[in-house]
């Protein structure tokens, strides 16, 4: 893929967990009763996919209301260990469709756009980052607010790699095997593994090959999509596979079952020194551990630093409003997005709450405000040691069997010759 470099802060949730899309029957036409200004009164319904930022969400909606007593608004938050995809496609099929939810961009915008309000005309579009806004551009219109630009790695615990006597970061896989092999020396568990998860596979874990391979060959996925291109016998595929491994080996125990609230309170207690995820950890760190020393190191694959030495950044996820919402409701649901992106109110929020790199240049953000992992992430970003998300360009619903095939994999089921065999066939299998 070819490597994006922001000319601020990052590149693009996730995010944590991205919503899967859903199919685009009748069934699932999602049709909502008009329920919307009663006696003046609008209620907006917000399905968010981000349980992270759950409360600070709720906290932001409050001070809106304040703001404008005539709307109130309905969240549901539900991702991390949950599958927010399900939930949300069954939002549309029993006739509950939320009138603000979030898309990942790319293929999920495709199969998503029959639901999309148009929002080109919205006063924040001009503020955006440009490539914040690819997306969820399909034929030259804009269907999706950015949420925040995110990124991760590997997050590391300062503290326990001082304690180990860790004085350089590894920047390759040979010395993340060193790093790690030193740390287990000094007792302290290296890794926390949460793969109950698929996306922590899937969608995080397997892009790095992805990037890795489309910023050697742009038309890799375009080939995969055309079948002139395969993931069996792949170095880069062959060397994430060695990744998985070293996790495994020197991680927590049962990462099976380990799903993502866990891994992330192992790492937040100190007792794992590192843990894939990104920035959106931040506030659950804070919370758990406030003041935690914590960085940045990448997912390295191979030996070669000017390759390896990069994080994997891009816009997680979109704000979309759902085109066959009440009037009110969609105005409403306007009004609030841009108000969030523009006030400063929302502003200060996004950065100082929800711990946000902003997808703004009319946002500012300090490393104070966005925490330690939000800083390095912004420098990593300045310094163009960034690869963009490619995931998001899986066709739809390879990302869950992909992660079946991973974990089986784990698990001791597959090899690994016929994992990469699997992925391929899920892949020729679902595309378009």
């Amino acid at each position: 893929m070819a490597i994006k470099k922001y000319s601020i802060a990052a590149g693009i949730l996730s995010a944590s967990l991205l919503l899967g899309a859903c199919g685009n029957s009748d069934s699932a036409s999602g049709t909502k009763k008009d329920t919307g200004s009663k006696d003046g009164k609008v209620v907006v319904d917000i399905f968010n996919g981000k349980v992270e930022i759950a409360d600070q969400l709720k906290a932001l909606t409050d001070k809106y209301t304040k703001e404008h007593p005539e709307v109130t608004f309905n969240i549901e938050s539900v991702g991390g260990g949950a599958d927010g995809a399900a939930a949300l496609k069954a939002k549309f099929a029993s006739n509950k469709a939320p009138d603000i939810f979030g898309n990942g961009g790319y293929q999920e915008a495709q199969t998503w756009k029959d639901k999309f309000e148009d929002l080109s005309d919205q006063p924040w579009v001009k503020d955006a980052y440009p490539d914040a806004l690819k997306p969820m551009t399909i034929d030259g219109k804009v269907y999706g607010q950015p949420v925040n630009m995110e990124g991760y790695g590997f997050a590391y615990n300062k503290k326990l790699f001082a304690k180990a006597g860790i004085t350089e970061l590894p920047k390759t896989y040979s010395e993340l095997e060193a790093v790690s092999k030193k740390l287990k020396s000094a007792g302290i568990t290296p890794f926390s593994v949460g793969y109950a998860e698929w996306w922590v596979l899937a969608n995080h874990g397997l892009n790095v090959p992805f990037a890795y391979e489309q910023a050697d060959d742009e038309n890799f996925i375009a080939g995969l999509n055309e079948g002139k291109s395969k993931i069996e016998g792949n170095k880069y595929f062959e060397d994430y596979f060695k990744l998985v491994d070293l996790t495994v080996k020197y991680g927590n125990k049962n990462p099976l079952t380990t799903d993502y609230n866990t891994e992330v309170t192992q790492f937040a207690n100190g007792e794992t020194a590192m843990i894939q995820q990104g920035n959106w950890i931040q506030p659950m760190l804070d919370k758990l551990n406030p003041g935690m020393e914590v960085g940045f190191i990448p997912l390295a694959l191979t030996d070669d630093a000017a390759q390896a030495d990069k994080l994997m950044v891009d816009v997680p996820t979109n704000w979309v409003v759902y085109n066959k919402a009440p009037n009110a409701d969609k105005k409403a649901a306007k009004d609030f997005l841009n108000w969030m992106v523009s006030s400063e109110e929302g502003k200060a929020a996004l950065v100082k709450e929800f711990k946000y790199i902003p997808a703004f240049k009319t946002i500012e953000a300090k490393a104070e405000d966005i925490g330690p992992l939000g800083a390095d992430l912004q420098k990593y970003s300045q310094d163009g040691k960034t690869y963009s998300w490619q995931f998001m360009k899986y066709p739809d619903g390879a990302g869950q069997e992909f992660g079946a095939t991973l974990q089986a994999y784990v698990g001791g089921q597959k090899s690994k010759d016929e994992a990469m065999k699997a992925l391929d066939a899920t892949w020729a299998k679902l595309k378009k």
